[in-house]
């Protein structure tokens, strides 16, 4: 598993990849389609095109590191929105790292406390 700071961010690309680019190619798709900085501490999740393998890179203050995962069975199922990439949660990270389908799952709505309205009694 990875382990990454607590303020990282996870994105994800939408389309499949090449899973022959290294960090060169990998850092012009995250600059020219997904708009962001390779270098910026974020981490970037790439699929190929059978779906059976992973590639993330990441700067890690001192230079680019790719991280590389193939399933020996089964496929990585990714929600295809509309967008470029996605963000994902370490946990959506690390649900698909294991090849669960957390595209299925459904997360319950967030709680929000509601504040009672102080009536004025007059």
């Amino acid at each position: 598993m990875l382990k990454l700071p607590p303020d990282t961010r996870i994105f994800m690309a939408v389309a499949p990849v090449d899973m022959r680019r290294s960090f060169s190619g990998l850092c012009a798709i995250i600059a020219e389609t997904l708009g962001a900085n390779p270098v910026g501490g974020d981490l970037f999740l790439f699929r190929g095109k059978r779906s059976d393998r992973v590639k993330a890179i990441v700067w890690d203050r001192t230079g680019l590191v790719i991280w590389y995962k193939r399933l020996e069975r089964g496929k990585y199922k990714c929600p295809t929105p509309d967008a470029a990439s996605m963000e994902l949660t370490e946990q959506e990270l690390a649900l698909l790292l294991d090849g669960v389908d957390f595209t299925r799952i459904r997360r319950l709505p967030p709680f929000v406390l509601h504040t009672p309205l102080h009536e004025s009694r007059e």
